[in-house]
């Protein structure tokens, strides 16, 4: 069958024997995955050596190998090859290596000079995996200092082909044309209000009824949630029909099934993940209906965790959907939302360079020698999570004091897993639990295999005893634990490859029983920072040794253990969930950890107790094992905790008088008005910034919040003052003023520079025309007269003013109001007096 890329062979041939590296642009449905291999077999360049093309995913890997092996007549493991994980069919014969997950990765850094391959292939390069990122940096910098004969090609559907020819050193773009077959596109009116599984399975019911006649139907759902959900009622409206999911944890006969005609000539409908994508052709599809939602994993730098995101797809991922509809004849797409809603997508996926953990890439880059920087990225590894890969490598060991990798860090990258994987495999070696590390790293990395209401409890050693019962006694044994068989499966095939790297018997004495403090042990020394303890009088609640919060879900098992050794959780919002995780004893605990426990002299303030609490602690992380009081304490690190107690009480919890705050107002009011001489800033906020300078140094023998009472505060306040503002205080900023009464009245000052305040009542001031003055007569008082029973008449600072024009008002209002107090028709000339006329 004639294939549109067949059109672009002839140039991409040329482009290649001319250049060391060419993208590839062909859109959806073009053919490129399986003709351009084949065609390049014979190339002179090419000199008989061997094609590794990299695919993102397996189920594509095996498809692809698989067609093309068809298309030669033979079998794969000829010509045409694969490897994927735990799996591969390959020969001396083969010449076109379809491989995944890190495998051209791990063949890189066996054989950088990649001897006897003359061209690596990247397909599918806009799903831009993590693995083909650092595949790609690696390639190109063995091309560069190693293999100039050594090609290049990176195949894309919808990427920006112009970038990443400027990353392959201005590489010529060959372009294909579209797809094979058009493909008719359909939004709806409106966003559905609805589930994403429920908008699925109405989205295909409709189109069974709309075309009863027509081909197999391909759905894409977020995660196998949404597609047994989905699953579940389609078969119950149509049940004639094959609803068959496909999803990457099904074991590969289930996806086989998903992709071969029902073998009852039923009408198909599958139900897919991302898996389905790119890369895959499902015989009979002629029609998509696109959820248009995907799940992503976001890393989180700062807590080290991951969180699953359920995003809108992009523009670009859309697009590769809907080219499924397209590959073998005229198809329909119908997506589940508005046009409005498409032109809202964003254009590319976010690459997962970008998003996601990047432990497993930073062991990479320290075992090829190179650091992020000296290697050419399309985008630059995510600068907090290097650094929080870095930081994880050196605390198992993989780097050295300089950041280089270590001997323990070269037997990790052996492995070919998670760097926390790797060293739960090596420490499981070394304590004599190898079977046990070697289930529980196939446990952590597949989905967990327990479903429904079994998967409710996070306790891990359920796992291990469904994994072991499967393996023992089948599939019935698992089924009784609750399990899911494909899981199970998988698992015990991890395992199984373990052992061999590992050269592990498979009967080191593993029985049915776990012992779960070996467990949790081995649990903890790939997760340090997430060993937990449960918080002071809660039953689920926890705090991990990194310091974040966690709960286990309610009525788990496992809530009430003391302590636990948690390897699955969510990032969350407020406090992370816990997934899996298994029972820890405080022995366990140090046992497990004892390098990364510290003990520590601490002084610090305590806010429970109100006080300085001297003791020597020892921690993992933020969590406290043990404690007793110190014998002895330098007298500085007490000064320090206290003031830092006193930060936290604020200034309130100092023995303040009013007389002192007064004073405090004084200072401030002299310093604002700019009366010559130094006044220092004594405002509240200046002294909270300063408490180093002028409180710390009196805190001796205070390491308590009702010891604050002894301090002098009066005299540590004033001593801040030189000795000439001391000295003239009082007479530019008095506290009293003497009136014509003879009366002394206490002046209120205030701390924002206001002129000061003194109340008196009006009788008291008869003969005095000019307002009083301070600050060496700079500042009027501002007084505020008073009627006899101490209510204010006026607020003045023109006390001459208030003579000549508002007294005779006054005085006509109060007269018969107050008839035993003075109102003289002349206030100039009258007697000031603070008494009442004698009765009678």
């Amino acid at each position: 069958m004639e294939l549109p890329i067949d059109a672009a062979l002839p140039a991409l041939r040329a482009a290649l024997a001319a250049h060391p590296a060419v993208v590839l642009q062909a859109p959806p449905g073009a053919g490129k995955t399986t003709r351009v291999p084949l065609a390049l077999l014979d190339a002179d360049w090419l000199g008989g050596r061997a094609i590794v093309m990299l695919e993102p995913r397996r189920l594509a890997a095996r498809a692809a190998a698989t067609r093309m092996s068809t298309l030669l007549g033979e079998a794969p493991g000829g010509r045409v090859g694969y490897r994927v994980r735990f799996e591969q069919r390959v020969s001396r014969a083969t010449r076109v290596e379809v491989v995944t997950e890190g495998i051209l990765t791990r063949r890189l850094q066996a054989d950088p000079a990649l001897d006897g391959v003359g061209l690596v292939i990247f397909d599918e390069f806009h799903e831009r995996s993590l693995h083909a990122d650092l595949a790609l940096a690696l390639a190109r910098d063995a091309q560069l200092g190693l293999r100039e004969d050594l090609k290049l090609l990176v195949m894309s559907a919808t990427l920006d082909g112009t970038r990443i020819a400027a990353l392959l050193g201005d590489a010529p773009i060959v372009a294909s044309a579209g797809r094979a077959h058009p493909v008719e596109l359909r939004y709806l009116a409106r966003e559905p209000a609805d589930t994403v599984a429920e908008a699925v399975a109405r989205g295909v019911l409709a189109e069974l009824r709309e075309h009863p006649d027509g081909g197999d139907v391909l759905a894409f759902l977020p995660g196998g949630g949404e597609i047994r959900r989905a699953q579940a009622l389609i078969a119950e409206h149509a049940p004639a029909l094959a609803v068959l999911p496909l999803y990457g944890e099904l074991g590969q006969a289930e996806q086989q099934r998903a992709l071969d005609p029902d073998p009852d000539g039923r009408r198909k409908v599958v139900l897919a993940t991302p898996i389905a994508e790119t890369s895959l052709t499902i015989p009979g599809v002629d029609t998509v209906i696109d959820g248009g939602w995907t799940r992503v994993p976001r890393f989180d730098p700062v807590s080290g965790l991951t969180r699953l995101e359920t995003v809108r797809v992009s523009r670009a991922a859309a697009e590769q959907r809907a080219g499924r509809a397209g590959r073998l004849g005229p198809g329909r797409c119908l997506r589940l939302w508005t046009e409005a809603t498409q032109r809202t997508l964003a254009p590319y996926t976010v690459p997962e360079i970008l998003e996601a953990d990047l432990a497993p890439l930073a062991l990479e880059l320290a075992l090829w020698g190179a650091g992020a920087a000296t290697l050419t990225w399309l985008d630059p590894p995510n600068p907090g999570a290097l650094a929080q890969a870095h930081e994880l490598l050196g605390a198992l060991g993989a780097l050295d004091g300089d950041g280089r990798i270590s001997a323990a860090g070269r037997r990790l990258a052996a492995l070919g897993v998670h760097p926390r994987l790797g060293h739960l495999l090596l420490r499981g070696v070394a304590d004599g639990q190898a079977t046990l590390a070697c289930e529980l790293a196939a446990l952590l990395e597949e989905r967990d295999v327990l479903r429904g209401e079994a998967a409710r409890s996070a306790d891990l050693g359920l796992r291990v005893e469904a994994l072991r019962a499967f393996a023992a006694r089948g599939r019935q044994a698992a089924r009784d634990f609750g399990a899911d068989t494909a899981a199970c499966t998988r698992a015990a095939q991890a395992a199984r490859a373990y052992r061999q790297r590992l050269d592990v018997a498979p009967d080191d004495g593993a029985g049915a029983h776990v012992d779960p403090q070996a467990l949790a042990a081995l649990v903890a020394a790939a997760y340090p920072e997430r060993v937990a303890r449960r918080r002071d009088g809660a039953v689920d609640r926890y705090q991990l040794a990194g310091g974040r919060g966690a709960r286990l879900r309610e009525g788990d098992p496992l809530a009430g253990s003391d302590w636990l050794a948690v390897a699955a959780l969510d990032a969350g919002h407020t406090e992370a969930r816990i997934f899996l995780a298994a029972p820890l004893e405080l022995a366990g605990v140090e046992a497990a950890l004892a390098g990364r426990i510290e003990e520590l002299a601490t002084v610090r303030w305590d806010e429970r107790e109100q006080a300085v609490l001297a003791r020597r602690e020892r921690r993992l992380g933020e969590l406290l094992l043990g404690t007793q009081p110190l014998a002895r304490v330098d007298p500085a690190r007490l000064r320090a905790a206290m003031r830092s107690g006193v930060e936290r009480l604020g200034l309130d919890a100092l023995p303040w008088t009013p007389a002192l705050r007064d004073w405090q107002a004084r200072v401030l009011s002299l310093r604002a008005w700019d009366v010559g001489g130094d006044w220092p800033d004594v405002a509240d906020a200046a002294l909270a910034a300063s408490l180093d300078d002028w409180l710390e140094p009196c805190l001796d023998g205070i390491t308590r919040r009702e010891h604050l009472a002894r301090l002098d505060l009066a005299a540590i306040l004033q001593a801040r003052l030189p000795w000439p503002a001391r000295q003239r205080l009082d007479a530019l900023a008095p506290t009293h003023l003497e009136v014509p009464s003879g009366s002394r009245l206490r002046l209120a000052y205030a701390a924002d520079g206001a002129p000061p305040v003194l109340a008196v009542k009006l009788q008291e001031l008869f003969g005095l025309a000019d307002t009083p003055c301070i600050a060496d007569g700079r500042v009027a008082v501002t007084l505020h007269l008073l009627s006899p029973a101490q209510r204010p008449i006026q607020v003045t600072q023109d006390l001459r003013g208030f003579w000549d024009r508002t007294y005779p008002e006054v005085r006509k209002e109060l007269k018969g109001r107050y008839p035993r107090h003075p109102w003289p028709d002349d206030p100039w000339s009258a007697t000031p007096t603070r008494r009442a006329k004698p009765r009678g």
